[in-house]
C-alpha cells in the first residue's frame, strides 16, 4: 500500500473530485427517493456526503503520504462550482477542460472567498466563487457581485448576471456573467473586486484567453417591422453554447418608448426540437434621433448532429415593472401601451 501512493508525483485532484460527485451522486439518489426537501437543505446533504468521500480517500492515503494528505487539504469540497451548476453550457466546459482553474482565496472580516474558475467563450465571461464565512451573511451581503477592469480599465459599459447559491448558513457558491463586447481583446488581465455590506473588498486579477473552435456563422439578416429595424449580424457556436448577435434601431429619441430592447429569439433545429433560450444583456445608445441596441443571446449547446436553425424574433414585454424616473425615483411603469409586432422567421445552415 505504501508503495502504492508514493508513485503520485502529482496530488491526483481529479480522482479525489471523481470520488467527491460520486459521493454526491449517491446522496441525490437517497434524497430522490425518500422525500424532497428544499433545496439549501439538500445542498448540506451534499456537502456532508462529500466529507465522506474525501475522508475515505484519506484514510487510505494520508498516513502514507503526508504530501497527498495536505493537497487533500486544500481543495475545496464543493469541487467545481461550474460542473456542479444547472447551467448545461458550464458543466461542458468543465468536462471538456475549458476553463481556467484559479482556486485563489482572500479572507476578510472573517469571510474567505475563492476565485474558483473563469471561462471566456463567444457570449460572455462567467466566473465561479466560493464563499465561506465564520457568521451567518444576510442574503444580499455582496450586492449585485463584482466590478471589473479590462488590463486595469473599467469598461465603458458592462451586462451581465450575478447569483447565488446556497450551500449552508455560511457557504454559498455564486456565478457571475459578464456580456461580451465589441472592445473585449480575445486575451487580456481580468481584474475583480467583490464588495461585502460593511465595505469589506476582495481584489483578484488573473489573465484570461478566449477558447477556441468557436465556429461563426455571418448571417447579416435583415428585416424591417413597424418602425423596428433588425439585422440578426452572426450567429457563434462552441462547444458551451449557442449565440445569436442583433442590431436593432428606431427612429426614437425617448428610450421608454422603444422596442429594441425587448428583442429576443426562439431557435429550434431542423428536429423541431426548441433550444432553452439564457438571455443576455442589452446596450442602448442614442444616436441624434435614432436609438441603437445591441445584444447577443445565448442558448444551451447544440449536438454535432444539428445541421440547420430557424430562428424566430419576438417581443418579451413585461406585463409590470418599475423604473426611475428624471429625479432618481422608482416609479411603477406601465407597459400596456407596448405594441407588439410579427418577425419573420429564417433558417441559418450549419456547416
Amino acid at each position: 500500500m505504501k508503495e502504492q501512493y508514493d508513485r503520485f508525483e502529482v496530488f491526483p485532484q481529479d480522482e479525489v473530485r471523481l470520488a467527491i460527485r460520486t459521493g454526491i451522486a449517491q446522496a441525490q439518489e437517497q434524497i430522490d427517493g425518500k422525500v424532497k426537501t428544499p433545496l439549501y437543505k439538500r445542498k448540506i446533504t451534499y456537502l456532508l456526503s462529500s466529507v465522506a468521500a474525501v475522508f475515505g480517500l484519506l484514510f487510505i492515503s494520508a498516513q502514507y503520504s503526508p504530501a497527498i494528505a495536505t493537497s487533500l487539504s486544500k481543495i475545496p469540497l464543493i469541487g467545481s462550482v461550474f460542473g456542479d451548476s444547472d447551467f448545461i453550457g458550464l458543466q461542458h466546459a468543465y468536462q471538456e477542460g475549458l476553463i481556467d482553474e484559479i482556486g485563489e482565496t482572500q479572507t476578510v472580516n472573517g469571510i474567505s472567498v475563492t476565485l474558483n474558475e473563469v471561462l471566456y467563450d463567444q457570449s460572455n465571461i462567467t466566473i465561479g466563487l466560493i464563499i465561506e464565512s465564520e457568521r451567518e451573511l444576510g442574503e444580499h451581503y455582496f450586492g449585485a457581485g463584482m466590478d471589473i477592469t479590462i488590463n486595469g480599465k473599467s469598461p465603458k459599459a458592462v451586462t451581465g448576471s450575478y447569483g447565488e447559491e446556497i450551500v449552508s448558513s455560511t457557504t454559498r457558491t455564486a456565478i457571475q456573467t459578464i456580456n461580451i463586447t465589441e472592445d473585449m481583446p480575445d486575451q487580456f488581465e481580468l481584474g475583480l473586486t467583490l464588495q461585502g455590506e460593511k465595505g469589506e473588498k476582495w481584489h483578484f486579477s488573473t489573465p484570461i484567453q478566449k477558447i477556441k473552435d468557436i465556429k461563426t456563422i455571418p448571417v447579416q439578416h435583415k428585416q424591417t417591422v413597424d418602425g423596428i429595424q433588425l439585422t440578426v449580424t452572426e450567429v457563434s457556436i462552441s462547444k458551451t453554447g449557442v449565440s445569436v448577435s442583433f442590431v436593432s434601431s428606431e427612429k426614437e429619441s425617448d428610450f421608454d418608448k422603444t422596442r429594441g430592447h425587448y428583442i429576443d429569439f426562439r431557435v429550434v433545429d431542423q428536429d423541431g426540437n426548441k433550444l432553452t433560450n439564457l438571455s443576455g444583456g442589452v446596450t442602448g445608445e442614442r444616436m441624434k434621433d435614432t436609438i441603437v441596441y445591441k445584444s447577443t443571446k445565448q442558448f444551451d449547446p447544440i449536438g454535432s448532429n444539428v445541421t440547420e436553425l430557424t430562428i424566430t424574433p419576438y417581443l418579451v414585454i413585461p406585463s409590470s415593472g418599475r423604473g426611475v424616473d428624471e429625479y432618481g425615483k422608482y416609479i411603477e411603469k406601465d407597459y400596456s401601451a407596448v405594441k407588439d409586432v410579427k418577425f419573420e422567421s429564417f433558417t441559418v445552415k450549419i456547416p
